[in-house]
């Protein structure tokens, strides 16, 4: 608990000022500088001595010394002792991010499942993002893949909605995903009513909240009473979740077992780039990974065991804490840790500076796994697809794994030769057999939105109309206005329940990703890390959506000229440009060959005509280059 703060009073008082005033308790200090910003905070057990000590006459290293000259202000928070100095520093260090501490970087929690019940109709997702928005949040999930395997039953068994259209029973029929038993149909009237979704909505509170037992009663009663009532296909549907819930019970019950509840750290430097990777232990096997990463450490001045130390408190200040932390080296403060974290876990816990044993044995896994971490960001390696898979759908909080990913792009030179690429990337690899091209008829001039809305219409009326499966995700290259008509048209083929991202590059960066729009969640637009790997794999497919669709563009252009040139030649009929396309390819191809070469495909006087064509034309071209050089001169 804090015993008091204090801050500066009024503009008069000068940091010299303010130096007299420090206490000799405990407390957390924050520097800032001219401009008011905080750029530096740390913790003393003794405040007075400790911040006195930066304005001693004496050197300092390279990073202190700069920190120095732009100390214009501080602050200090005194606390009861340096435990709870030491908490709040990590606190405060991973809200402010200062310049001059070292920052948890690319941090993501744990996936948690997300239960909207701040919403009419809820639904469930898998999320690393804990908000307070009135939703229930159950977690940390470990492994990650309990968290994919629990969605995946309730979506299954329970049949929670999964898309993001308002729900007033008013749709005029069900999406896909009523048909296929994935959802109960709240939309549509007389389908499902609001009491039995709630019941569902309950139900899976029961399961993610761990009353199992308790579910799996209740589900048994109802079983029954359905019975009595001769309701035997609703009774038949309460014994199979039954069955599932007492089956998912068993796995939630070995997969949370915390007797020997591990985490192990290690880490890869190379200059100024860092990787650091934690293993988690559950019952002697490795269930869980996370990776962090740094750019900007200093060179020279790099001390382990002062960045470690500073990293744990800042990770363990919000996160899980298990019973045992094992680190590759030791660290100042590693006792007052030990003792903050076991205040807050409520037992005891250990940090351990393992030198050998089979601990020291997964810190040496850890060291490797970290450099390969390493090269996969800093060097552009393969990375782990199912990885980087499985991290997009915990960033997008998608509904189902995207091994499937369709993406589409309007290309047009000021809404001529109107056309749409689509690619497919199935886990992670361009499926280029899979590629779609789509010529826009309906759509006159430059509307991008019109004509997204046609090509996406038309390719999954297709696919529904032949039965075939459908994508995991849908990508948009585009913002809010191409996301939308992309959106209308799935929600007029009744698949408004299929995930949509738009992808929006800034303005004169076209090999770049600015920011993702999730459809439903527009108002939330998602920025990724410039490293991230899903983010080169999100870049990597528009760039070559980008590509498929320009090159169909240039080919239905060239083509265009092609027939237009041809058009002014006497002689020269759509049957004949058809042979000269076939043949030749090109028109540049055509103006370069000769009338013998040209006479197999549109006889001798026409292949004449043509040659005399090109011919003018070439004589014409260069009488014009003499003029201009003329006037030049």
């Amino acid at each position: 608990m804090l015993a008091h703060s204090h801050s500066q009073k009024h503009k008069a008082v000068t940091l010299a000022e303010k130096l007299k005033e420090i206490p000799v308790s405990a407390g957390v200090y924050l520097y800032k500088d001219s401009a008011g910003k905080i750029i530096y905070i740390g913790k003393a057990k003794r405040l007075r001595s400790r911040v006195r000590s930066y304005f001693q006459a004496r050197p300092f290293d390279r990073k202190t010394d700069a920190l120095v000259r732009q100390i214009a202000d501080v602050e200090f928070i005194v606390t009861d002792n340096e435990v709870e100095a030491l908490i709040l520093e990590a606190t405060l260090t991973k809200k402010h991010k200062p310049r001059y501490n070292v920052n948890l970087k690319d941090d993501k929690s744990y996936p948690h499942l997300k239960l909207t019940i701040n919403e009419p109709f809820p639904k469930a997702v898998i999320t690393r993002r804990i908000q307070k928005d009135g939703a229930l949040y159950f977690g940390p999930f470990l492994p990650a893949s309990m968290a994919r395997k629990t969605i995946d039953v309730i979506n299954r068994t329970f049949q929670l909605r999964t898309c993001d259209i308002e729900i007033d029973g008013k749709a005029p029929r069900p999406c896909l995903e009523y048909h296929i038993k994935r959802c109960l149909g709240p939309c549509v009237k007389g389908l499902c009513t609001a009491d039995q979704y709630q019941e569902a909505v309950r139900d899976v509170r029961l399961l993610l909240e761990g009353r199992n037992t308790e579910l799996a009663n209740t589900l048994e009663e109802r079983m029954d009473q359905a019975s009595e009532q001769m309701r035997y296909e609703m009774a038949a549907k309460y014994r199979d979740l039954r069955k599932t819930v007492v089956k998912l019970s068993e796995q939630q019950k070995m997969a949370t077992t915390s007797d020997r509840d591990v985490d192990i750290f290690a880490y890869y430097r190379e200059d100024r780039r860092l990787a650091l990777q934690l293993f988690t232990m559950r019952e002697g096997n490795i269930v869980g990974r996370r990776e962090f990463f740094w750019e900007d450490l200093p060179e020279d001045d790099f001390d382990p065991a002062t960045f470690l130390g500073e990293v744990l408190a800042q990770y363990y200040a919000t996160d899980y804490v298990p019973k045992e932390i094992h680190v590759p080296v030791d660290f100042k403060d590693r006792e007052l840790l030990e003792q903050a974290l076991t205040k807050r876990k409520g037992r005891r816990v250990k940090i351990h500076y393992t030198q050998r044993g089979e601990k020291r044995d997964l810190i040496d896994l850890g060291e490797k796994n970290a450099k390969l971490a390493f090269e996969q960001r800093f060097r552009i390696l393969k990375p782990d697809m199912k990885r980087v898979l499985e991290e997009l759908q915990e960033t997008l909080e998608l509904p189902r794994f995207p091994a499937r990913i369709e993406s589409f792009d309007i290309s047009h030179i000021q809404g001529a030769e109107n056309v749409a690429g689509m690619v497919v990337c199935d886990n992670g690899k361009m499926n280029r057999s899979e590629y779609r091209k789509f010529r826009i008829r309906d759509v006159v001039g430059a509307n991008d939105f019109a004509s997204m809305h046609e090509a996406v219409l038309r390719r999954y009326r297709r696919l529904l109309a032949e039965g075939k499966p459908l994508p995991d995700l849908i990508m948009i290259d585009g913002g809010k206005g191409q996301l939308a008509a992309a959106a209308e048209a799935m929600r007029e083929l009744d698949l408004e329940a299929i995930a949509m991202v738009g992808v929006v590059k800034p303005p004169l960066k076209h090999n770049q990703v600015s920011y993702l729009l999730v459809k439903g969640r527009e108002h939330e637009p998602i920025f990724l890390d410039p490293h991230s790997l899903i983010l080169r794999l999100l870049q990597m497919i528009r760039d070559e959506t980008h590509r498929y669709a320009l090159s169909y563009h240039r080919k239905r252009r060239e083509l265009r000229d092609f027939t237009s040139e041809l058009s002014e030649i006497p002689g020269v009929g759509e049957k004949r440009k058809g042979r000269l396309l076939r043949h030749f390819g090109s028109i540049q191809r055509i103006a370069a060959a000769s009338a013998m070469e040209l006479t197999p495909f549109v006889g001798k006087k026409t292949a004449h005509e043509i040659e005399d064509h090109f011919a003018r034309q070439r004589s014409l071209a260069e009488s014009s280059v003499s003029g201009t050089n003329d006037a030049t001169a």
